[in-house]
């Protein structure tokens, strides 16, 4: 006899949460239980879940606290650092001017950014040897969107840089591996990307993603710098103390040292936002509209498709998950529990503190997961409590 899987996760739900019962009257009642248990058991301060379609939210809850100090309670509009989940919205930044026809995918970065003009490569290192030669070809824009270009990280930072220093900072560093012949992350190359939007549309990087992106999309509670207020409203991080099992606050390492009010920090692109559940909904529910939102057309069907698809051939990233650019793709859910209820196809970016955004083309379907918990253990992407998520989502939605 065969079980469909949806009925089976809705089984293991019921199991799981005895109290809700199949059939009770909100059936995304679930997805809220699931994140409250992680509370419960002091896992996570709170957490803000959300599911919703092409067009419309169907589910929004909150759980918990925003601030253990303070006891005040989580709410759906509270800020997060979105951390990693920066990287697709930067990536659709650059994709703009794709469809302006200022740039291709395939331009070299030091046609942008001549720092990068003739970069060392590592090709052998030990302990106490460095071998460094010049790479074969020229780093490409689709090289660093697909985190194939062999950068690295930085290896000093400062809160007050430019984006213009930042650049020049990372290209002081020999490339890892020659341009597309490995995967291997780079939040600093996403960042470099950032500067690339500044050199070729003569804007800050902030302004034009919010006049190009936020702005049309109707994204008014996304941003590279909190208020004060903002702040009040703002989820604070925690890590979980090993040795007393007690979430303890914990600052935000791509800060750099600065404060999340601070303005006269660079507005990094590969992990510099904040943002709300709703927001970032928004920006999925646009790309699963072929890029059009608010009757306006933001981004060319093409671009969007080309985005979305696995670009990183027979290299190896995350399991089942190869790279599109700026996206990852689910190819093989079998691969990660956390994945197992979504499409292959289903693109999206997960973040350093848990938070989660998904889109499944097949299904129609955009699923946010907003916690701020740093040192989770094995992988964010597959967490217990994003397991949990994904799984009452799916119950849900086979009542």
């Amino acid at each position: 006899m065969k079980i469909r899987l949806p009925l089976l996760v809705a089984a293991l739900v019921a199991v799981a949460f005895p109290g809700l019962g199949l059939h009770a009257q909100d059936k995304f009642a679930g997805v809220a239980a699931a994140a409250q248990s992680y509370v419960d058991n002091g896992e996570i301060s709170g957490a803000v879940v959300l599911v919703a379609t092409k067009d419309k939210v169907l589910h929004l809850s909150a759980a918990g606290q925003s601030d253990l100090a303070t006891g005040r309670k989580m709410e759906t509009g509270d800020f997060f650092w979105i951390a990693s989940m920066t990287k697709p919205m930067t990536a659709v930044c650059v994709a703009l001017l794709v469809d302006d026809g200022k740039i291709s995918f395939d331009d070299p970065l030091e046609k942008f950014l001549p720092e990068f003009r003739a970069p060392w490569q590592i090709s052998e290192a030990t302990a106490d040897r460095r071998v460094l030669v010049k790479p074969a070809r020229p780093l490409t824009l689709r090289d660093v969107l697909t985190h194939t270009s062999g950068l690295g990280d930085y290896a000093v930072t400062e809160p007050h840089w430019s984006l213009a220093t930042m650049s020049k900072v990372l290209a002081r560093e020999p490339l890892r591996f020659a341009p597309g012949s490995r995967w291997a992350y780079s939040t600093a190359g996403i960042d470099a990307l950032g500067r690339v939007v500044e050199v070729v549309s003569g804007m800050p990087f902030a302004a034009f993603m919010q006049k190009r992106l936020l702005d049309p999309l109707g994204m008014t509670h996304t941003t590279f710098w909190l208020t004060p207020d903002q702040k009040q409203r703002g989820a604070t991080s925690y890590r979980l103390n090993p040795q007393t099992r007690k979430l303890e606050e914990t600052p935000i390492f791509y800060m750099y040292g600065g404060a999340v009010t601070d303005a006269a920090r660079p507005a990094l692109g590969g992990a510099g936002l904040f943002s709300t559940a709703e927001d970032v909904a928004k920006f999925y529910q646009m790309m699963l509209n072929a890029g059009a939102a608010n009757g306006r057309q933001i981004l060319k069907p093409a671009t969007v498709a080309e985005m979305t698809r696995k670009q990183t051939g027979a290299l190896a990233a995350r399991p089942g998950m190869p790279w599109g650019l700026g996206f990852c793709v689910v190819e093989d859910p079998t691969k990660m529990e956390a994945n197992a209820t979504l499409s292959p196809g289903t693109f999206g970016h997960g973040g350093a503190f848990g938070t989660q955004s998904w889109a499944d083309p097949i299904r129609g379907l955009v699923y946010v997961f907003m916690i701020q918990r740093d040192k989770i253990p094995n992988n964010p992407d597959n967490s217990p409590m994003r397991r949990a998520y994904q799984a009452a989502v799916e119950a849900a939605l086979a009542r």
